[in-house]
């Protein structure tokens, strides 16, 4: 799907933990899924990237079997979501957006509250109870009450009640929403550390987190997938894999010059991205000098996945 124009999955095989075909999901006259084709490898980090409204959390609704897919159909673990979503249940866990965790609880009271939920026995709940907490970085706080971690604490632990059942295929769903830079970086560690143990699908709106984590990104936008690929696939999309940076207060109409003159500008804090790697210092300056600007500083950066999705969209994807 390299040219950005969706095609279709690759056909189910022993080695698809997820994949679906043509799924779609309409709201009366609204279309919140739009002929999403995956497949998601065993094993695999995949990430659905897009803004707010993208429907990466409504796609995920449904392979979860929270919702009915209008059109379309998906096999999670080999699974008929709407034939046979109890088998599906059975080798599925959620990390919801919402962190869902009792705050009156400890994180050994919340941990096992979900495995006798599960069937488990006690010996199983505390075996898997202590590795987790170990592997998240929990064990020396898991008999306080959970109101009192912090938000990335919190949102550690909402992920390892997800994985008391030892599930196959683990969704998180913007697993890092809300929390600050540093508990986000955190978190990614922890999340990293189940590449390769589980099938992950993660979504989320935050370019880095997806560059950082996923093997391979599905771009969402308005309900339908645009482009997938690994993140350097992705950003190879770009023409010359580059873009020139220019530093200079600009107003609307010198952005617009700017744009007449090399084909693509647009706006960045403290300046414009342009997608050409041409852009000399003095090209850019004969544009804006006529209207009074002074050009800081002209130079050339790597490709983000901002610019991907500015590419493929043309609309800036903010966090």
């Amino acid at each position: 799907m390299m040219n950005g124009e969706p095609s279709g999955p690759a056909p189910p095989d022993r080695g698809s933990a997820i994949v679906t075909m043509g799924l779609e999901r309409a709201f009366g006259d609204f279309t919140a899924v739009d002929a999403v084709d995956l497949n998601v490898g065993r094993g695999e980090l995949y990430s659905l990237l897009g803004p707010n409204g993208a429907g990466k959390t409504t796609t995920i609704r449904m392979l979860c079997c929270l919702l009915r897919p209008t059109g379309g159909s998906a096999e999670v673990g080999g699974h008929d979501t709407q034939t046979d979503p109890m088998a599906v249940k059975r080798v599925i866990a959620v990390s919801p957006q919402e962190t869902a965790i009792a705050e009156h609880l400890n994180a050994w009271e919340n941990l096992s509250l979900m495995a006798r939920l599960h069937g488990l026995d006690v010996r199983a709940t505390r075996e898997r109870s202590e590795r987790l907490l170990e592997m998240l970085g929990l064990a020396t706080r898991a008999g306080e009450r959970a109101k009192k971690y912090s938000g990335g604490m919190k949102r550690r632990l909402s992920i390892a009640m997800a994985l008391v059942s030892d599930p196959e295929i683990l969704f998180l769903d913007e697993p890092t929403l809300g929390l600050d830079p540093q508990s986000r970086r955190g978190l990614w560690e922890h999340i990293a550390g189940l590449k390769g143990e589980i099938t992950i699908l993660l979504t989320t709106h935050y370019l880095e987190e997806a560059d950082a984590l996923a093997d391979r990104i599905a771009v969402m936008d308005e309900g339908r997938i645009v482009a997938e690929g690994t993140p350097g696939e992705l950003k190879a999309l770009v023409p010359e894999g580059r873009v020139t940076i220019l530093e200079a207060d600009l107003t609307d109409s010198a952005v617009d010059a700017l744009r007449d003159r090399f084909g693509s500008a647009r706006r960045r804090e403290g300046g414009a991205e342009i997608d050409d790697l041409d852009v000399s210092l003095d090209a850019v300056v004969d544009v804006l000098r006529p209207m009074g600007i002074a050009v800081r500083s002209v130079y050339r950066t790597q490709v983000t996945l901002d610019d991907v999705f500015v590419h493929l969209t043309g609309k800036e994807l903010r966090e």
